[in-house]
């Protein structure tokens, strides 16, 4: 799938960071990530995953803060709620997927968290 099917973001240090629009996208999102690339995901269900494009020592924690920002702004959890959102960060090679699991919905082992507060998700601009 062409990366013109994804949300797209670029951080401040030139990053570009690609976003599922559905379960579908974000399945494809997904597969398309290597492996020691960031992943980010909302901490509730609703979110679209994100894929920083870039190995993980060249990701600084600016671009994560960012890309999380980005990733919250398009939640469900954002739009039902307008409070500070959980984001999970975790590499793509921590992912896992079985067959009980619906499309779009994956697994996840040694994440971390950044909350994003709610200025910086009414203050981003795409």
């Amino acid at each position: 799938m062409a990366k013109e099917n994804f949300r797209k973001f670029t951080t401040s240090s030139g990053k570009q960071v690609l976003a599922g629009k559905s379960a579908e996208t974000n399945e494809l999102l997904i597969k398309q990530a290597n492996n020691n690339e960031y992943l980010l995901h909302t901490s509730k269900p609703g979110s679209p995953f994100v894929n920083i494009k870039a190995d993980e020592q060249e990701v600084n924690e600016k671009d994560l803060e960012e890309s999380a920002i980005f990733c919250a702004r398009y939640s469900q959890d954002w739009r039902d709620n307008k409070k500070d959102v959980i984001v999970h960060v975790f590499k793509a090679k921590d992912t896992y997927k079985n067959k009980s699991m619906s499309q779009g919905t994956f697994g996840v082992k040694n994440l971390k968290e950044i909350k994003v507060k709610k200025i910086n998700i009414e203050n981003f601009q795409k």
